[in-house]
């Protein structure tokens, strides 16, 4: 999920144990979004999808961070299409062959937070959409490799950015970044100050040190870098109807490198 905003020296970070208990925090997360990923088929709504992310967070002793949250009255986002981030789960939405959908979950396990999205295919893909999830996926591990000890957030930022643009000449074809969203520091609470652009000048903002933690979330489109919010105040969708893509994972800067602390299961 996305918000968030304020500039202080450092990045929020953690402990080496307050590392694992997130960590366990977002292998629940994990297993919720495979979990989705196996029940999205052509005929079953949004709604079915919120219900299976719902019951296996439950399962795992967790509780869903996003139901009730600022009145979000789901367990997971589910942005299919042109939506990008923000959609609420319906029984009236049915999923088709070829719709490409973005979940974005969030559970909290012992007072931790973990938070990650994905985008996937029902069924196959026509190339242009597959081709977005995939820059997506690569801005958000550029975005990851940069999360070390001495970094500035922006340098965060300015990486997702040039994974972006990297995709974009992987792939021969324009992707725009979505303006005005981004990622966020976690822990004890799902969105929390800094905010992290998806875009942007390095060397800028809060210091990044051994156990800070941000939420690394690129959003691109097919199209426009415009986006609005439909009438129930929540969904975002893209301004010219373009598809959208979303990929998320909550991560740590340790010494040994980036720690990712929503793996998902093989």
């Amino acid at each position: 999920m996305v918000f968030g905003r304020k500039n202080k020296k450092v990045v929020p970070f953690r402990t080496a144990g307050e590392l694992d208990a997130m960590a366990a925090a977002g292998a629940v997360v994990g297993r919720a979004l495979v979990a989705v990923r196996a029940a999205a088929k052509p005929g079953v709504s949004t709604l079915e999808l919120d219900e299976v992310a719902e019951q296996t967070i439950r399962d795992a002793g967790a509780v869903p961070s996003f139901k009730g949250y600022h009145g979000f009255p789901g367990s997971i986002c589910s942005s299919v299409n042109d939506r990008v981030v923000h959609g609420i789960p319906t029984a009236e939405e049915i999923l088709s062959a070829g719709d490409l959908v973005s979940i974005d979950c969030g559970a909290i396990l012992d007072g931790w937070h973990g938070d990650s999205a994905w985008t996937f295919g029902v069924g196959d893909l026509i190339e242009a959409d597959r081709l977005l999830s995939e820059a997506t996926k690569l801005s958000m591990e550029a975005g990851i490799e940069a999360m070390l000890p001495g970094n500035r957030l922006t340098d965060v930022s300015h990486a997702i950015e040039l994974g972006t643009r990297a995709a974009e000449k992987l792939h021969d074809r324009a992707y725009g970044i979505v303006d005005g969203y981004g990622g966020h520091a976690i822990g004890r609470e799902m969105h929390m100050d800094p905010f992290l652009a998806n875009e942007g000048a390095p060397g800028k903002g809060p210091r990044l040190v051994v156990g800070s933690v941000l939420a690394i979330e690129p959003m691109l489109t097919l199209g426009t870098t415009q986006t609005k919010v439909l009438e129930d105040d929540w969904t975002v969708v893209t301004l010219d109807g373009s598809r959208a893509a979303h990929w998320e994972h909550t991560v740590a800067v340790t010494e040994d490198g980036p720690r990712i602390l929503t793996l998902r299961p093989e």
